[in-house]
C-alpha cells in the first residue's frame, strides 16, 4: 500500500476518534456544571479549565481568549477553526483524509462523513448548538458511531483496515489518559469548585463512555482506585488504554505480517513494550509514583509509538532529519508537516 494512502486511512479515523471523544467530553462536563447548580462566573470558567488541557491547547486558549469564560471554552473546543483539535477542525481534516483515499472507501463511508461535515458547518448545525447543545453533542457522537460501523461494515480485513484501526485505538488510549489526567486538577479544587470525590470520578468515567461497563464488573463500587484500575488496566474495556495499546499491538503485526511476539521494526518493540508494562503492572504500581505521573509517561509513551509509525510508513529516508519534533502534548505540528507533504 501506498505510504499517502496509509497515512491518509490512519489520520482520517484518529480525527473522528477525536471528534467523538471530544463531543463526549464537553457534554459530560456541561451536565457537571448544571448539576452544581449557580455557581460564580470565576469557577464556571476555572471548571472549563481541565478540559482545554486536556486537549493540549491550552496556550492557544489562553492567547486568543485572556479571560476566557465558559461560552468561549465551549465555542474554542466545538466550531473555532483556529483550534486545529476543534470538533469542526477534527471533522474537516477527517473529510480532507477520506477525499485523498475516496476510491478506497465505500459508498456508504463517505456519505457519513460528508454529511457529518455538512451539518458541523450548517446553520442547523449552529441552530442547534445554540438552543439544544446535548441534542448537538449526541448527533455528533451517533455519527461517529456509524462511521465506525460502516468502516467495520464495509472494508476489506486487510491494510487499508488494519491502519484505520491502528489510528483509532491510538488515538483512543491517548484520549483516556488525557481524560483521567483531569482528576489530577479537579482534585486540588475539589472543595471550591463544590464537587464531591465521586461526582468528579463518576464524570471521568461518563466521558470514556466507561459506567455501564464499570457498574458490570465492580458492581457500582465507585472507588477511585477501581476506576483508575478500570481505564488503564482493564483487558476487556475497549476504551482502556491497555485494551487500546493490545489493538495497536496487533495491527502492528498485521500490517509487516511479523507474529506477534517478535518484531520487525522500532513501532512494533515500543508496542509490546508498553503492552508488556500494562499487562503486568497493578493498580499499586500505577498509584505508588502518583497517577499524573504515570499518565504523563504513558501519554509520551504512545506519542513515540505515533512517532515510529509515522518513520517507518509514511516517511521516506531522506524526509527524516526534516520531519518537524513532536511537542509532548500535541502532534498538530507533525500533522501539519504531514499535510504539505501529501500535498507535494
Amino acid at each position: 500500500m501506498l505510504s499517502r494512502v496509509a497515512n491518509s486511512l490512519y489520520w482520517m479515523v484518529r480525527y473522528i476518534e477525536r471528534a467523538d471523544n471530544l463531543a463526549r467530553l464537553i457534554e459530560v462536563n456541561e451536565q457537571l456544571v448544571l448539576d452544581l447548580g449557580k455557581i460564580d462566573r470565576e469557577t464556571l470558567a476555572a471548571l472549563w479549565r481541565p478540559v482545554i488541557a486536556s486537549t493540549g491547547d491550552e496556550e492557544l486558549f489562553d492567547e486568543a481568549h485572556p479571560d476566557g469564560q465558559q461560552s468561549e471554552a465551549i465555542h474554542f473546543l466545538t466550531v473555532d477553526r483556529e483550534n486545529p483539535n476543534s470538533i469542526a477542525s477534527c471533522v474537516a481534516l477527517a473529510r480532507e483524509n477520506a477525499r485523498m483515499v475516496r476510491d478506497q472507501l465505500a459508498e456508504a463511508l463517505w456519505e457519513e462523513l460528508n454529511g457529518l461535515y455538512l451539518f458541523v458547518n450548517s446553520d442547523e448545525g449552529a441552530w442547534k448548538l445554540a438552543n439544544d447543545a446535548a441534542g448537538y453533542y449526541e448527533q455528533i457522537r451517533r455519527a461517529t458511531h456509524s462511521f465506525h460501523g460502516i468502516a467495520a461494515a464495509t472494508t476489506l480485513r486487510g491494510e487499508a483496515w488494519d491502519f484505520m484501526d491502528l489510528g483509532r485505538h491510538l488515538e483512543r488510549a491517548d484520549k483516556t489518559t488525557r481524560f483521567l489526567d483531569i482528576t489530577t486538577f479537579l482534585e486540588r479544587r475539589i472543595d471550591e469548585f463544590g464537587l464531591t470525590v465521586d461526582e468528579h470520578w463518576l464524570a471521568i468515567l461518563r466521558s470514556c463512555g466507561g459506567l455501564g461497563a464499570f457498574r458490570m464488573k465492580y458492581r457500582a463500587k465507585f472507588k477511585p482506585r477501581n476506576i483508575a484500575e478500570f481505564l488503564i488496566l482493564s483487558s476487556d474495556f475497549p476504551r482502556s488504554v491497555r485494551f487500546c495499546v493490545d489493538r495497536v499491538d496487533q495491527s502492528l503485526h498485521a500490517i509487516s505480517g511479523t507474529p506477534r511476539g517478535g518484531f520487525s521494526d522500532d513501532a512494533e518493540i515500543k508496542s509490546g513494550q508498553l503492552l508488556s508494562a500494562l499487562a503486568y503492572a497493578s493498580i499499586d504500581d500505577v498509584l505508588d509514583g502518583g497517577l499524573h505521573v504515570y499518565l504523563d509517561s504513558l501519554q509520551t509513551r504512545l506519542n513515540d509509538i505515533g512517532e515510529e509509525i509515522f518513520r517507518t510508513y509514511v516517511l521516506l529516508p531522506e524526509q527524516i532529519e526534516d520531519r518537524p519534533p513532536i511537542p509532548a502534548n500535541t502532534v498538530s505540528a507533525v500533522v501539519r508537516w504531514q499535510m504539505e507533504q501529501q500535498q507535494q
